[in-house]
């Protein structure tokens, strides 16, 4: 009864503690995209025994759904979730990436399912199994004409390989069109580049958020990172709740971006 009676007590002090976050923002400057690097889950997974990483790759995937449902509650117009890294491809237990690109494609069919979302897959083909990358496109193609909450599911992804495709593809359209390369430097601009990555068209996330504690990029967004503010929590990715998120948003609000200067 006693431990009954605790956990109420600890519902309804952090209950009042979200609802007087949510006051402190309700004319407050919010980011119109966040990038989110869910990070922690196989520490997660270690640190209650379990016996696969899976279990904290489940856990953690299941934790961003309900992390859209909270940005989608509050305007937030575009999330890009870094999933899984190219770098992961070839750094990872064969049998612990079978087991994520399941649960990523789990991930994917269930979002795009999920009311008025759009679903996009920000990353490369190549190195993901044929039925992950079926998915991500049928998600995709169910979503197109959807006008909710945009969701990009960084699979795959790469920071400095999107870069590079970028400047790939500026280099081929241009010498279709019989350009020269001395005409190329002429008109190469940082708005041309951002015109051919992944993100084309969406704006730069004005926010980024990491789990676990851990204070780097890890590959993700180089490009369009260069004006954001970030937001480290030392939350598990699994872990991460509602409040954390909420505290990342206040301390965003409060910050001077300057943009460079």
């Amino acid at each position: 009864m006693p431990q009954r009676k605790g956990s109420s007590g600890v519902g309804l002090l952090y209950g009042l503690y979200s609802a007087r976050l949510r006051r402190e923002l309700v004319d407050a400057s919010l980011p119109h995209h966040v990038g989110m690097i869910i990070d922690g889950n196989r520490r997660w997974a270690r640190e209650r025994a379990h016996e696969t990483a899976a279990h904290g790759h489940r856990a953690g995937a299941a934790k961003m759904h309900e992390f859209l449902g909270w940005c989608d509650g509050l305007g937030i117009r575009v999330v890009t979730i870094y999933l899984l890294s190219s770098d992961n491809l070839t750094g990872r237990d064969p049998e612990e990436l079978r087991q994520l690109f399941e649960i990523i494609a789990a991930l994917a069919d269930d979002l795009s399912r999920s009311g008025d979302w759009r679903v996009q897959h920000v990353g490369r083909d190549d190195g993901l199994p044929q039925p992950l990358v079926e998915t991500l496109k049928a998600a995709e193609d169910r979503t197109r004409d959807n006008v909710g909450l945009h969701i990009n599911l960084a699979v795959g992804y790469g920071g400095r390989r999107e870069i590079a495709d970028a400047m790939r593809s500026i280099v081929s359209s241009h010498g279709k069109g019989g350009g020269t390369i001395d005409d190329l430097a002429e008109i190469l601009t940082p708005e041309l580049i951002a015109d051919h990555l992944y993100t084309q068209g969406q704006p730069d996330p004005d926010l980024i958020i990491r789990t676990s504690g851990e204070q780097r990029l890890s590959d993700f967004m180089l490009w369009q990172s260069a004006h954001s503010e970030f937001y480290f929590v030392e939350a598990l990715g699994p872990d991460l709740r509602e409040v954390d998120f909420l505290r990342a948003l206040r301390a965003y609000a409060t910050r001077d971006r300057r943009y460079g200067t």
